[in-house]
């Protein structure tokens, strides 16, 4: 059940005309009172001899009786809506229900006479709207004082002993949602989202990374964001605006959005404390080793990676400061939705909306060190999107199978703190993550599945007999079927790459319990895969007979390679089919 309280000025007789009329869409139908302040007030939906005047009349009538001494803000108007699974309440049901949320935002406590007159509208199945004046029938102004976290309040309760859908009691941290007009439009354009929710993600990806305020506004620039910043007399910027190129209102005037009004974090003064309080190193970052992932993208996702489980181990210590890293996990995974392959960009895109909850709390981190996180995802954001031509998908899955346990650290993390809408966001980010994770892993692990059954039989027994040893004869049931083949070929390639699978695997092991893991299998092969620096994408085995992979052009064959892509290779000078004088 969601109350929403909104404000105005004047008389109500624009909102009551509003709640009886028909609707922007002809969505209303059956208008009718279900409950008023004294029980009998005019009915012009069920009673043809009462009028819409008459109602705003009675209402308005405390107002005007004080004339001048009237408060600017004269109009409180609550929608309250319960889910769409939930099932419909009868009048009488919505009747109790207006009655407690006036009751508990101050609007007219139980037996107060003089009390706020104030009427509740039914106009559909699943919601009312309470409108009242907020001068009181005895001429002193309502007295109200935080009316919108006391009705939110109220409906926890409500939906509890009326077997609702219980929703996460917020703490004020929640970035502003969509208003029904912004949804309405966006259906009337065609348009998935609102311009409020694009510029949201838009702004958060522009601050993914960024190592200054410049830098911030080209990024926002880049995505094709219309900007228009406020100046101080002096000439220094006090704020920002956005607006999406095309989204005008009625005047055809483009509709801006402050970034405060975005999402908490987001106005120019917050942006610009995280931006120095965890400055980045703007140095381009190193290239890769020969052993390593080839391409940049590829490399900027494996040092998240083990950035990540850094992150992941200070959420499980249970430390205030983690609250910083959590920030830091945001911005990775901004950077990671604007450049992912397309395979896995919905999902990831859904992830990072999920998680931007997860980030917002009331605990402060002032002394946590989140640089490496923010350089990491300056990185990825850098790097751009290789990934997407399939040159690697295996650093993707890398990096996904830790962000998961990094989200249900994350969840855990708030649960202990009472943070349940950040908590139920965190959870969500997880499953987001885990879909994402199976799109990316699935050619690589199934190659590695392959290479380790075509070990050599002793190699094979002896690589399980150490999984047995690590991990336990309950834990190796995790994988797929209580296969090993992937782990075993890891350890396989890890040895002949100068590693002890021994140590390696136990090393492993030790980063962190495996509990929470669904897969624990995936799990280890990934860290492994890292910690010993092997490519993330195994070649795959060839078959008895295949050739193997040429590394140089040979005679008479069109190579694609060299200054001259596409010509023939020259051939031997010894070569009989050489032709003389060449």
């Amino acid at each position: 059940m969601i109350p929403k309280i909104r404000t105005g000025t004047g008389g109500t007789y624009g909102l009551i005309r509003y709640l009886f009329g028909p609707g922007k869409r002809d969505e209303h139908t059956d208008q009718h009172l279900v409950a008023s302040w004294n029980s009998f007030a005019p009915d012009p939906g069920r009673n043809p001899h009462h009028t819409i005047a008459q109602l705003a009349a009675q209402l308005d009538q405390p107002v005007k009786a004080i004339g001048d001494r009237a408060p600017t803000t004269t109009i409180w108007h609550c929608s309250v809506r319960t889910d769409p699974g939930d099932r419909h309440l009868d009048d009488a049901e919505w009747a109790a229900i207006a009655r407690r949320i006036v009751h508990a935002t101050g609007i007219a406590r139980h037996g107060d006479t003089t009390a706020c007159r104030w009427v509740a509208v039914r106009h559909a199945p699943d919601h009312i709207h309470i409108a009242a004046t907020l001068v009181r029938q005895d001429g002193r102004h309502a007295g109200l004082s935080y009316d919108k976290r006391k009705a939110q309040a109220e409906a926890r309760h409500i939906e509890k002993e009326y077997g609702l859908r219980q929703l996460h009691p917020g703490d004020g941290t929640a970035a502003k949602n969509p208003t029904s007009q912004e949804r309405f439009k966006a259906e009337r354009t065609g348009r998935t989202e609102t311009p409020r929710e694009t510029l949201r993600e838009a702004v958060r990806q522009a601050v993914a990374g960024a190592a200054t305020e410049e830098e911030f506004f080209t990024r926002l620039r880049d995505a094709g964001l219309r900007i228009k910043l406020r100046h101080a007399p002096s000439g220094d910027v006090l704020g920002y605006n956005v607006a999406l190129p095309g989204d005008r209102n009625a005047h055809k005037e483009p509709i801006w959005f402050p970034g405060s009004k975005l999402a908490p974090d987001l106005s120019l003064p917050r942006i610009r404390r995280h931006l120095t309080d965890n400055p980045i190193d703007t140095t381009p970052p190193r290239s890769g080793t020969a052993g390593s992932d080839n391409s940049a993208a590829a490399r900027r996702r494996r040092e998240a990676a083990g950035i990540a489980e850094h992150a992941t181990a200070l959420l499980d210590q249970d430390d205030d400061q983690a609250a910083a890293h959590l920030i830091g996990a945001g911005e990775i995974l901004d950077a990671l939705a604007q450049t992912a392959p397309a395979a896995n960009r919905a999902e990831l895109r859904e992830a990072a909306r999920a998680f931007e909850r997860a980030t917002r709390s009331h605990i402060r981190a002032e002394n946590a060190d989140i640089r490496a996180m923010r350089s990491a995802a300056r990185g990825i954001a850098h790097a751009g999107t290789a990934l997407g031509r399939g040159e690697d998908g295996g650093t993707t899955a890398m990096v996904l199978s830790t962000l998961v346990l990094l989200a249900l650290a994350a969840a855990r993390w708030h649960s202990a703190r009472g943070h349940a809408q950040q908590a139920e966001a965190a959870r969500q980010t997880a499953e987001h993550l885990r879909t994402a994770y199976h799109q990316a892993a699935a050619t690589p692990m199934r190659t590695m599945r392959e290479i380790g059954r075509a070990l050599p039989e002793t190699e094979r027994r002896r690589h399980n007999a150490t999984i047995r040893d690590a991990l336990g004869d309950t834990d190796t049931q995790k994988g797929p079927d209580g296969e090993h083949d992937a782990l075993a070929a890891v350890l396989a390639e890890a040895e002949k790459a100068g590693h002890d699978p021994k140590t390696l695997l136990e090393k492993a092991v030790d980063l962190r319990e495996l509990g929470t893991a669904r897969n624990s299998n995936d799990v280890i092969v990934w860290r492994i895969r890292r910690l010993a620096d092997l490519p993330a994408n195994p070649e795959p085995p060839r078959t008895a007979g295949a050739p193997a992979p040429r590394t140089r052009a040979e005679p008479g064959r069109v190579h694609t390679r060299g200054d001259q892509p596409g010509r023939p290779a020259p051939l031997p000078a010894t070569d009989p089919r050489r032709a003389p004088g060449r």
